[in-house]
């Protein structure tokens, strides 16, 4: 059975890299070239133009081409992963993954160079006489000691960061656990004992990060295959591991473990015993990092040391010493000021990033990559998880930041704090169109009540709002549920200290809350023990009653449930006083830009006025994100050549909008197509009145654009922030089940935005 398992398991990890073809990377132009004005530009006879420009002053080359955001990954094979030295051709799968890598956790772009060459001082030149194409380099599974010899020669010859992530990725990643593993055993750098086995590149360059770091020289302890490194071997030394000789005589790995407070293995399996591992301080910590089996198993340590602190190199453990932490963002961080190197200050920087990241609350999207985790700093939870999108913000700031303090940025950058803005942008897609938005919420404070308070996205949701805006959030939930879930994400809020919590089962308002609801609708079926009944079960009627009192200024419901479900009791207490729900729209951020789509909700077939109340409302809820609205009628029909009902409830909602005379700009009735398509929009109708694609499509059916809206989903990769309930003047905000807790946050912040603000 196991045999059939791992048979399984390699033919897929084959299949992985042969299907749909072959290999795991691609080149893609990132410029248009669809006419002869695009080739005369790409190349001849404009590409001289840009040439020209680099000739007179070479730092413009990243301006005019890809090279400030171009990495090679360079390597001869010589030690790859535990393979060993299985050659230059065979290691390309490994460096074809670290350059998808490198593109998919910081968007850098990158070549793997497979260099047949042996000799260090060779392979040296090669990679110096790249310098003209990439950025920065990577020097990746170069054996020991020839690594060492690679990159001092490249550092010293080149003027672009060189980084051999062997050696100095592992130690960033081993120096934000360390921080943090200290921490947590409160103890210090310079008072522990550190034993570490394995000689080579890794396990030295650890070493001296701890050694800068704060740890005392002489109470590092190292051995390897021969024993302890003491003065006078001559047996299997190099220069780095006589860095760290100690004592005059042979000693084994059992003798100098005594009374050592971390262990720092980068050999290989079985080599520290649960006997040694007794022998060590109180409160161990353990770093076994060999792979694919560590040193001693977590499990046969926690045996006869239950309080150690343990990290393994496997992600099948906790705290998985990975080196993808970092590499991607200290080069991110590198690249964009021009760095002529990375230095030491860049790195602690790092290590300073990471470990103070894993002491944050943990982002709900490492906690959805990782379902079942605890993500609560502490013994289990050293470093932040490598699908934390808050890395590349955090990291690659604080290095960019080190850099320029340090004098090694060509291009320091003139706003640090816009850098990080941007930074969070590329990675939560919806961060940079929703600052107008945010920024408008802080200038208020208001009180959002959420009526699903027990959801984990809801929760997660609440302590971001605590964080990023001034609105107080109020859960409707059970206690304990919530206090146990808030534990169980490890989320540090709690009801009653950090937001108000409604408990249906017991709350003092009861009477009142029943008692409103019951007015309310005593005309309408609903008597006072179907009033009680609804007030102890339905939170979305109780949000919407909270709201209806004053008690909320703004509700968002619909984490579960289907969408009119919800909005049928939203209608039923706030639906009053000129409000009435208009329409539901999404905001699709895709690659190329925003699109709004409309009604997607509400109206399963909208009557001409209120397709035209969608149009209005959706133009003021378009500039509350800062942009102009250029809305489409889109239907079957193309500016009147056909006659059906769609067609002509566009038409009338045209005539509607043309005498109210709206500031913005409208067109329709148009296929998805013209609508999104100037010059097929000028072949049909020359005098049409917006220019440009439109941002905002609004259909004469729900069908229409929420198929619209789940295949941009789907399919284009789109982000949804929404739906944006219209129509209820920001009372209420009903969304569906497939929200995030980043999208709840969203909403909460257009919630939160004051009504003066959209109109």
């Amino acid at each position: 059975m196991e045999e059939a398992r791992q048979d399984s398991t390699r033919q897929a990890a084959l299949d992985y890299h042969e299907f749909p073809k072959p290999g795991k990377l691609e080149i893609r132009a990132t410029k248009p070239l669809a006419n002869g004005r695009d080739l005369s530009r790409a190349y001849s006879p404009g590409v001289a133009e840009a040439c020209l420009e680099i000739k007179a002053d070479p730092a413009t080359a990243s301006r005019y081409t890809s090279r400030g955001n171009l990495v090679a990954v360079v390597t001869n094979g010589t030690a790859v992963l535990g393979l060993g030295n299985i050659g230059a051709l065979a290691s390309k799968p490994v460096m074809e993954g670290k350059a998808v890598l490198f593109k998919k956790f910081a968007n850098i772009d990158c070549f793997d160079i497979e260099v047949n060459e042996p000799d260090p001082e060779k392979l040296a030149a090669i990679v110096c006489a790249l310098e003209p194409t990439f950025g920065a380099i990577n020097l990746e599974d170069i054996k020991a000691p020839d690594c060492f010899i690679v990159e001092r020669l490249c550092r010293e010859k080149m003027n672009i960061p060189v980084f051999h992530d062997d050696q100095h990725g592992t130690a960033i990643v081993v120096g934000a656990a360390a921080t943090n593993a200290l921490i947590v055993a409160e103890k210090s750098f310079d008072q522990i004992k550190v034993v570490s086995t394995g000689g080579g590149a890794a396990g030295i360059a650890c070493l001296e990060m701890l050694v800068k770091l704060g740890v005392r020289r002489e109470n590092v302890w190292l051995c390897d295959l021969e024993g302890l490194v003491y003065n006078g071997r001559t047996a299997q030394m190099t220069p780095q591991k006589e860095a760290f000789a100690q004592g005059t005589s042979a000693a084994s790995l059992a003798d100098v473990i005594k009374d050592a407070d971390l262990f720092l293995g980068l050999s290989g399996p079985g080599v520290v015993t649960q006997d040694m591992v007794k022998t060590m301080a109180k409160r161990p910590i353990i770093f076994a990092l060999a792979n694919p089996t560590p040193e001693i198993l977590p499990d046969l340590v926690r045996e006869v040391a239950p309080d150690a602190i343990i990290a393994t190199g496997r992600s099948d453990f906790p705290n998985q010493v990975n080196n993808v932490l970092c590499f991607p963002f200290i080069f991110r961080g590198a690249l964009d000021v021009g760095a002529t190197t990375i230095n030491d200050e860049m790195e602690i920087a790092c290590i300073e990033g990471i470990a103070a990241l894993a002491r944050a609350t943990t982002s709900a999207e490492a906690a959805a990559a990782y379902s079942g985790e605890k993500l609560s700093f502490g013994a289990d939870y050293l470093i932040p998880k490598p699908f934390d999108p808050r890395l590349m913000g955090v990291v690659a700031s604080a290095v960019a930041k080190a850099a320029m303090e340090t004098g090694v940025a060509a291009r320091p950058l003139e706003d640090p704090v816009a850098y990080k803005r941007k930074l969070d942008g590329s990675v939560f897609k919806s961060a940079m169109l929703m600052r107008p938005v945010f920024e408008a919420a802080r200038q208020t404070e208001r009180k959002i009540v959420f009526a699903e308070g027990e959801d984990e996205r809801v929760l997660r949701a609440a302590n971001a709002m605590l964080e990023e805006t001034t609105d107080k959030p109020i859960l409707i939930g059970r206690p304990d549920v919530v206090e146990s879930r808030c534990e169980r994400a490890g989320l540090p809020i709690r009801p009653g200290r950090d937001f108000h919590l409604v408990n249906p089962e017991n709350d003092p308002r009861y009477r009142d809350y029943w008692g409103t609801y019951a007015e309310l609708m005593a005309r309408r079926g609903v008597s006072p023990d179907i009033a009680r009944a609804i007030m102890r079960t339905n939170t979305t009627a109780i949000a919407a009653i909270m709201v209806h009192r004053g008690e909320a200024d703004s509700m968002i419901c619909g984490t579960f449930g289907q969408f009119q479900w919800h909005l049928n009791y939203v209608r039923q207490v706030l639906a009053r006083d000129g409000l009435h729900p208009v329409a539901a729209m999404s905001l699709m951020i895709l690659e190329d830009g925003p699109l709004f789509i409309a009604d997607t909700q509400v109206h399963s077939e909208p009557t001409p006025q209120q397709i035209m109340e969608t149009v209005m409302g959706a133009a003021r809820h378009v500039r509350r994100f800062g942009l102009t609205p250029k809305i489409a009628l889109c239907t079957q029909s193309q500016f009147g050549n056909m006659d059906n009902d769609a067609a002509r409830r566009m038409r009338g909602a045209l005539e509607l909008l043309d005498a109210r005379e709206p500031d913005f700009c409208y067109e329709g009735e148009m296929n998805i197509d013209a609508a999104l398509d100037q010059n097929l929009r000028n072949r049909l109708l020359p005098n049409a009145r917006f220019e440009g694609p439109a941002n905002v499509l609004v259909f004469a059916s729900a069908d229409a654009a929420s198929g619209v809206r789940n295949i941009l989903k789907m399919k284009a990769d789109g982000l949804e922030v929404g739906p944006i309930l219209i129509g209820m003047g920001n009372r209420a905000h009903v969304v569906t089940p497939a929200i995030t807790a980043r999208g709840l946050l969203n909403m909460s912040a257009i919630a939160g935005t004051p009504v003066a603000h959209y109109g």
